[in-house]
């Protein structure tokens, strides 16, 4: 399962999202404005800076939109 976090107003996390939306590829997408959301992301990743994905079935963990996109295309 991909876990996006993000940032609704991110110009970097919205060329991820429309990627996502455009392949029709399933993800969960976690905004980084919900308390709980942002303490997951800096749990996980360690800083406040996003897009950041978590792929929960490999255990990877990555930002940079660029990165994320093709780490993505790599595994569908």
């Amino acid at each position: 399962m991909f876990i996006l976090y993000i940032l609704e107003t991110c110009p970097y996390c919205n060329k991820v999202v429309n990627f996502l939306n455009e392949n029709k590829i399933s993800y969960e997408k976690r905004d980084i404005t919900i308390p709980e959301n942002l303490d997951m992301l800096l749990k996980i990743g360690g800083k406040r800076q996003v897009p950041f994905l978590f792929d929960s079935e490999n255990n990877i963990s990555m930002y940079e939109s660029d990165d994320i996109i093709n780490y993505i295309k790599s595994k569908v």
